[in-house]
């Protein structure tokens, strides 16, 4: 009895320290697996990736980064550095993704107005032809206004406004597109709300003189003499050496004004 007592305490020991050393070895080897590099040495590996155009593995090693290393410096260059290198790779909802995160989590720093740049872009780069929805084109458009209001002294708030006024500007063909359609259709009160917009919403844009002369066309078109003449007023205020004007212009000086197939002097788009 005292033996099979001494055997099963001789088990138990050796079975503890065979426990005691395969913990061991499992820590060893998750050291060995999950060793923390150096966070210059990490940081520079991605941007070696980054400059080898490997977006997706620059993008996994800036990442590392700041798991490796969450409360560095370096931490917080690699979240915008991770969100840059997904805009690269054209992963514009990941890197959106990514950028809100950041400036949630970082919204007093020195990279904040970049992030909003770099934001603005991912929605910019993503803008299709005036006959698709605009909903990329609106992103875009109160991203950039953000950056530029929130940081009016930044060094991107000056590309970030010029990028304003060609997505106004796309707007606005967006809405000249639609009015024109109208047009087309003889629904004139609704071709004339349609200019009207960009009239009165995208004044600064290329597309204002049509918008005005379209206006023009549909008035008489409706028989509203009076007011065609005072759009056209307004246009040759404004626009006076616009081709536009000068159809405006010898449309309400002669509305009879056919054209060769005998159709009246509207046309059809």
């Amino acid at each position: 009895m005292a033996v099979c007592l001494l055997s099963r305490t001789r088990f138990l020991i050796l079975f503890l320290l065979f426990g005691l050393a395969a913990c061991s070895g499992n820590k060893a080897a998750q050291t060995q697996t999950f060793s923390e590099e150096p966070v210059e040495q990490l940081y520079n590996a991605a941007v070696d990736e980054l400059e080898n155009e490997k977006f997706n593995v620059a993008s996994t090693k800036f990442d590392e980064v700041e798991r490796q290393h969450p409360y560095s410096n370096w931490a917080v260059k690699a979240q915008v550095m991770a969100a840059y290198s997904l805009y690269m790779g054209n992963k514009y909802d990941e890197a959106v993704v990514a950028l809100d995160r950041f400036i949630q989590l970082h919204p007093g720093s020195k990279d904040a107005d970049y992030a909003y740049y770099l934001k603005g872009l991912c929605y910019y780069e993503q803008i299709s032809d005036v006959g698709r929805d605009q909903m990329m084109t609106q992103l875009a458009l109160s991203t950039l206004k953000e950056l530029t209001t929130r940081f009016p002294k930044s060094n991107y708030a000056r590309d970030a406004s010029l990028k304003i006024e060609l997505t106004y500007d796309h707007l606005a063909g967006k809405e000249m597109k639609v009015g024109r359609y109208y047009q087309s259709r003889q629904q004139w009160l609704a071709a004339i709300n349609r200019f009207g917009e960009v009239v009165n919403r995208y004044e600064t844009t290329t597309h204002v003189p049509e918008a005005l002369h379209r206006m023009v066309e549909s008035y008489l078109a409706l028989g509203m003499r009076e007011e065609a003449k005072k759009t056209g007023a307004v246009l040759g205020h404004n626009f006076k050496s616009s081709k536009w004007y000068l159809e405006s212009y010898a449309l309400i000086d002669d509305p009879t004004i056919k054209n060769p197939e005998g159709s009246p002097w509207y046309k059809l788009w």
